[in-house]
């Protein structure tokens, strides 16, 4: 059991710190072992090198097999590999993880042969979909991880569709940004271990999106501060920033990594936001003292976002 889920329990049944302790010990007698995963982690990583191999191998064959020869092999170890991990049940994971890849690389090699002219979100959401079902069944980060990506993939692309195929920001594109955010804050949202819609999530499914998510936000919002017309986007990613740590600081939704990455993000934004305005007209008559005051603000933000993430870590610790 995760600290998370811990976490979860006992504000749900209202625990207190004995009871909370006491759970927390059997969860830790109920845990696996190094012993019990190193088999696992193997068989994932040898799953995912085969199936990045085969890609390869096909990369550098591209003459040799001809396109049937290509579509055939790619089609066939996706079947295969969802036929193999609805039988072998010890090893579904890393076969789902292996068919995932497939379906990609498939994918790839569609799109590379036909020129169908279609953009390439379009192939990314047509992964995630077809990769959905093999994430429900095997209920494991291992795929859920990736599936985070691939998601998070589509949704920069689509963006960069929308906005003519150019990572601009002008202020007809502010909803284009807008709707991008909030699919990928939904994404965080649903693999979220705390919340029951998408089965088997966890830890690492979680922070990926989180991570990738408040990069896109972060960026967007920073390129959004120097332009002229298209600052409310800068001003509505510190909003977003500054409400999602309170959400993330509480006790039932804590999670270090995710409050460390939006403490980041937020430090950043705060930071840009004071040069621009000591900055805004390319001139500065103290520059020494400028830079100064921007260095001293932001050894402070850091300062203050250490010492805050310390005292929530150790408030959540008390709790054990």
């Amino acid at each position: 059991m995760d600290r998370l889920t811990l976490y979860a329990l006992a504000a749900k049944y209202q625990l207190n710190a004995s009871a909370t302790q006491q759970l927390h010990a059997l969860s830790k007698a109920n845990a696996e072992t190094l012993t019990d995963r190193l088999p696992r982690g193997i068989a994932m990583a040898a799953a995912a090198m085969f199936g990045l191999g085969l890609i390869f191998w096909i990369a550098a064959n591209w003459d040799t097999l001809g396109r049937l020869g290509h579509f055939v092999l790619l089609q066939s170890l996706c079947v295969l590999c969802c036929v193999a991990a609805l039988r072998l049940t010890k090893a579904c994971v890393p076969l789902s993880l292996l068919a995932l890849l497939s379906i990609g690389g498939l994918f790839a090699y569609f799109g590379q042969t036909y020129q169908t002219g279609a953009d390439p979100w379009q192939l990314f959401a047509l992964w995630g979909a077809l990769a959905l079902p093999l994430c429900l069944s095997a209920r494991s980060d291992a795929l859920w991880a990736p599936w985070a990506l691939i998601i998070s993939t589509g949704i920069s692309l689509w963006v960069y569709a929308h906005t003519g195929h150019s990572w601009r920001l002008q202020p007809e594109d502010t909803r284009i940004f807008l709707l991008g955010w909030s699919a990928s804050l939904l994404l965080s949202f649903m693999l979220s271990p705390k919340m029951p819609y998408l089965k088997g999530s966890g830890l690492w499914a979680f922070r990926s999106a989180i991570t990738l998510s408040s990069s896109m936000i972060c960026s967007s919002a920073f390129t959004a501060l120097l332009m002229q017309d298209t600052s409310a986007l800068y001003y509505l990613g510190l909003l977003l920033f500054a409400l999602a740590a309170i959400a993330m600081a509480q006790t039932a939704s804590f999670d270090i990594y995710g409050l460390s990455i939006i403490s980041l993000s937020l430090n950043i934004l705060l930071v840009t936001g004071l040069v621009k305005l000591l900055f805004n007209n390319g001139q500065h008559d103290n520059f020494i003292g400028a830079i100064l005051l921007i260095g001293l603000v932001a050894a402070g933000l850091l300062a203050l976002t250490v010492s805050t993430l310390l005292r929530l870590s150790k408030r959540q610790a008390a709790l054990l």
